[in-house]
């Protein structure tokens, strides 16, 4: 087993018309919790899309390692069966796919996580009850006419199900009012303590991260990390903000010219 769960070495990525992500280095052990902090526009959503995947970027040098296998060519699919999670900010609606479906169908693929009818049955009800969700929910098509927080509890429902071996969260708590947000960190905390994961919380807001135990912290301005600390970091973006930071980036970029 390698030493790092999650190795990024020198990633540049983006779409036809923008480069996005430079020379981005970045590592996440087994079993740890790290945070990408940065101002809107920084990049980090991108981040978490090329590490699972997503064909709308595109990597234009470096590598994504996972448990020491070369990703950065897979697909998708493949990463999420290896055990890669991706929470989005804004989950999709999809029309005409019933919840309990597709999370029926999604963990058949997953031999670890086969399990017959009534045990299934069993155990989304654990996890719905966990997060004061009604389970009518599941009978519904996936996301389609759900409020916001109801999305973010179904991505909850879905890593507690899934249970990855990391999960990377993009804006969880973009939305949510109190109630919500108090239900979705008490999915994360069970995650965090039931499944042993590693965690990648991406956000510009240190609301959510006061209920994690954060072992480090990156900042990105502009598709660069420009900071890497532990977590105390997160208390002096509470106080400061990122505006010490963008003259990081602009000495970074200039360094790579």
């Amino acid at each position: 087993m390698p030493d790092k769960l999650l190795t990024i070495s020198g990633l540049s990525a983006g779409t036809e018309e923008k480069p996005i992500l430079h020379d981005i280095d970045l590592s996440v052990g087994a079993g740890e919790t790290h945070v990408l902090m940065g101002p809107n526009g920084a990049g980090k959503s991108t981040l978490g899309r090329v590490i699972m995947g997503d064909p709308s970027y595109e990597v234009s040098s470096g590598s994504i390692l996972f448990e020491g296998a070369d990703i950065t060519d897979l697909s998708p699919d493949k990463r999420s069966l290896a055990g890669i999670f991706l929470s989005y900010q804004a989950p999709v609606e999809v029309p005409g796919v019933p919840l309990y479906s597709f999370l029926r169908t999604i963990c058949q693929m997953r031999p670890e996580l086969k399990m017959n009818a009534r045990t299934f049955r069993e155990r989304v009800g654990e996890i719905a009850e966990q997060l004061d969700l009604d389970e009518s929910f599941l009978t519904r098509e996936l996301n389609v006419g759900f409020s916001g927080g109801e999305k973010k509890k179904l991505e909850m429902l879905q890593l507690l199900l899934l249970r990855p071996k990391l999960a990377i969260l993009d804006e969880t708590d973009s939305g949510l009012d109190v109630d919500a947000l108090a239900i979705v960190s008490r999915g994360i905390s069970v995650y965090l303590t039931s499944c042993s994961g590693s965690l990648l919380m991406i956000t510009h807001n240190t609301r959510i991260l006061e209920r994690l135990d954060v072992d480090r912290t990156h900042v990105m301005v502009k598709g660069r990390l420009v900071a890497d600390g532990p977590a105390s970091l997160i208390g002096d973006i509470d106080v400061n903000g990122f505006a010490r930071f963008e003259g990081e980036e602009a000495q970074a970029k200039e360094a790579e010219a």
